[in-house]
């Protein structure tokens, strides 16, 4: 059995250095626990692979098409990880995943609405009238005891007039693992008004202990009406790098997509491409224990909360290292603008997950655990 790799923590200086955007663009005295990126330094296989290919100076353009090292490797990754079966053929490169799913809706989705579970990822929200389309939101209730979809209403969607389901799962912001009867319901319904699902599957390596992941793709009856977005960029905290990859198993699908000007997918980082194989290839120590960090940082905010926030809802955390918290009891309207005002820490606010919405905030978990109870200690006086 190969030794796990640690996740070693970056101080603060470190941090500012690597992440740009997410320490970068905030005051010295604000600990960021907004943006999905994670405080821990590159899993040293990824790093090396990346120090070498710079060294040989692989800075260039990307081949157009599919290296089929990429493929093989994911192929690996997704049997070991998820008992899934991937045909190599199946992947197509792409720059990021939110440029994946506008790819796929250009190309493969019918003229109609784009149903969007929400709370959502923000930056999906604008992806359907980016392609034409109009958005449709299938609001999950802030007071039901679990996060689900209601098959009923995404039903009477379709029936309307809906033709594509953009799926995230695991879930951002719910940090939701949706069971294999959830997604078989799913399956029925858009099987019944011959829909299209794209699946963003970007968090899945994150499924934490307690949850199993399944593809939409591993259920019968999908591969004829759905395409599925990885990547490694959240689990190897390399979004920068500029890779994501679409599993296409339909060959006429496959078809039209690569027949699609070069301009219409816009060109993935050869670097992205050397940092994704090294991680799915070799990346599973390095995951195992990050896997561990954060189930372990799970336990200690669910601590923290109930010792500083103890009227805060947060449901069970099982993928991901982003918790969807509810404060509306402490009746902030915005409580990401309190947290950054009075506590000087900067959350996600609830209203850019579910627009409109008041009382809620996204807090992202992975960190330091000196830094996760500071975060959570300030959260505490700025709340109450």
């Amino acid at each position: 059995m190969t030794a796990r790799r640690p996740v070693v923590d970056l101080t603060d200086e470190e941090a500012r250095r690597a992440f740009v955007l997410k320490w970068g663009t905030v005051p010295r005295d604000v600990i960021p626990a907004w943006v999905a990126e994670m405080d821990f330094a590159l899993d040293p296989v990824v790093q090396d692979a990346l120090l070498g290919a710079v060294r040989r100076g692989v800075v260039g353009y990307p081949v157009f098409g599919t290296p089929p090292e990429l493929a093989e490797a994911y192929a690996a990754f997704a049997a070991r990880h998820y008992g899934s079966h991937v045909d190599p053929a199946w992947m197509m490169p792409v720059v990021d995943v939110t440029a994946g799913v506008r790819f796929v809706l250009d190309l493969l989705s019918d003229d109609g609405p784009v149903v969007f579970p929400v709370p959502g990822y923000s930056p999906q929200f604008a992806v359907a009238e980016m392609t034409g389309r109009a958005r449709v939101d299938l609001v999950v209730d802030p007071d039901a005891p679990r996060a689900e979809i209601d098959l009923d209403q995404l039903d009477a969607m379709f029936a309307a007039g809906a033709r594509t389901l953009l799926l995230t799962q695991p879930h951002n912001p719910w940090g939701r693992v949706l069971s294999r009867a959830e997604l078989e319901g799913i399956r029925d319904v858009v099987v019944r008004h011959g829909g299209r699902v794209v699946s963003d599957e970007i968090h899945a390596p994150l499924v934490l202990p307690g949850a199993v992941h399944t593809s939409y793709l591993d259920l019968a009856g999908t591969h004829d009406h759905a395409v599925a977005v990885v990547s490694a960029s959240k689990a190897f905290n390399t979004a920068g790098l500029r890779c994501a990859q679409l599993l296409v198993p339909d060959a006429a699908d496959r078809a039209r997509l690569r027949a699609a000007p070069m301009s219409r997918n816009d060109s993935w980082s050869s670097l992205g491409v050397v940092a994704a194989v090294a991680a799915y290839r070799d990346g599973d120590p390095w995951l195992a224990s990050l896997v561990e960090r954060l189930d372990q940082l799970r336990t200690l905010l669910g601590d923290l909360v109930a010792e500083h926030l103890p009227e805060v809802r947060m449901r069970p955390l099982e993928a991901t290292y982003l918790a969807w918290l509810d404060a509306r009891a402490y009746g902030h309207d915005d409580p990401a603008a309190v947290a950054l005002e009075r506590g000087r820490v900067k959350l996600g606010p609830g209203h850019d997950f579910v627009p409109g919405l008041t009382g809620h905030a996204r807090l992202n978990l992975a960190t330091s655990p000196e830094r996760l109870t500071e975060i959570v200690r300030r959260l505490g006086s700025a709340w109450t």
